[in-house]
């Protein structure tokens, strides 16, 4: 009766069955697999987190290049701000209001300008009344503590990182974006102070790029079900193929053909199937 088992076109129907299930397994254990890393970084970097605040800040120069496990540890820096390449950082939220960060380049005693994120301020970053609360920064050598951050990447956070910026301002934080503004070199990392000037806002550290509990974990989550349905289905698909060629099959061994089926309609249609006729007398 199963014969048709062994004809190729059921060869091939079993062969994809026998890789895509696993297929289909193996890509959604994968995807779970990241969302736990995620998980497991998003605890880690609260306990860093924790510990940071009660460690004493390390010099720059350790704590490079950033990565997940020095992204948010305390830094300092020492040199002079440029005053004449302040920035502004456009359309940043900090505790559900809308402002923008002030930043301002640190000429370190080592080389590299450091960028440092000075504070952040409510409004708008293209009105008047608004920019003109951001206080001037300090002058002559300081030493500058804050949490260390990696660079951003293009569109993060949804700041307008293509151009259309106005002159003093700057769509995302990172050495690419500062190296057509300013004539030195720049590092490929930033820090956020501790404490901020006048009005301003200190800026909490930020997690490190592809940790934490964001929007794409979850994403990773999501793409764990679609594997596992999509395992699910192919599974699905074979056993109702499998069962409909099974009947055909029996069918066929017990000499019934869709012809000679008590239920197939005539030669012209369902209107030409045989009528099964009343009893006499019937009205």
């Amino acid at each position: 009766m199963y014969r048709f088992l062994l004809t190729p076109r059921w060869w091939a129907i079993n062969v994809f069955t026998v890789v895509a299930i696993p297929f289909c397994l193996f890509m959604g254990s994968w995807q779970l697999g990241r969302f736990e890393t995620r998980v497991d970084s998003h605890r880690e970097q609260q306990t860093q987190a924790d510990d940071a605040r009660e460690a004493a800040a390390e010099p720059l120069r350790d704590l490079l290049p950033v990565t997940t496990e020095t992204s948010g540890r305390r830094a300092t820096a020492s040199g002079r701000y440029d005053t004449e390449h302040q920035l502004l950082v456009p359309e940043r939220t900090l505790d559900d209001r809308q402002g923008f960060y002030v930043l301002t380049l640190l000429r370190t005693d080592e080389g590299k300008a450091l960028p440092v994120v000075r504070g952040w301020l409510p409004g708008d970053a293209d009105s008047r009344a608004d920019t003109a609360k951001v206080p001037a920064p300090p002058a002559g050598h300081v030493t500058v503590t804050g949490a260390l951050q990696s660079s951003e990447s293009p569109g993060s956070k949804g700041v307008r990182s293509g151009g259309g910026l106005p002159a003093g301002q700057l769509g995302v934080i990172s050495a690419a974006s500062l190296v057509n503004l300013v004539p030195y070199g720049v590092q490929d990392a930033w820090i956020t102070a501790t404490e901020a000037d006048g009005a301003m806002t200190p800026v909490p550290p930020a997690a490190a790029p592809n940790s934490g509990l964001d929007l794409k974990a979850f994403q990773n989550l999501g793409y764990t079900g679609e594997w596992f349905v999509f395992a699910g289905f192919v599974l699905f698909m074979w056993a109702r193929l499998f069962r409909r060629e099974a009947e055909a099959a029996r069918d066929l061994a017990l000499g019934i053909t869709p012809e000679t089926a008590p239920d197939a309609p005539g030669p012209d249609g369902p209107d030409d199937a045989p009528q099964k006729r009343s009893p006499a007398g019937a009205a």
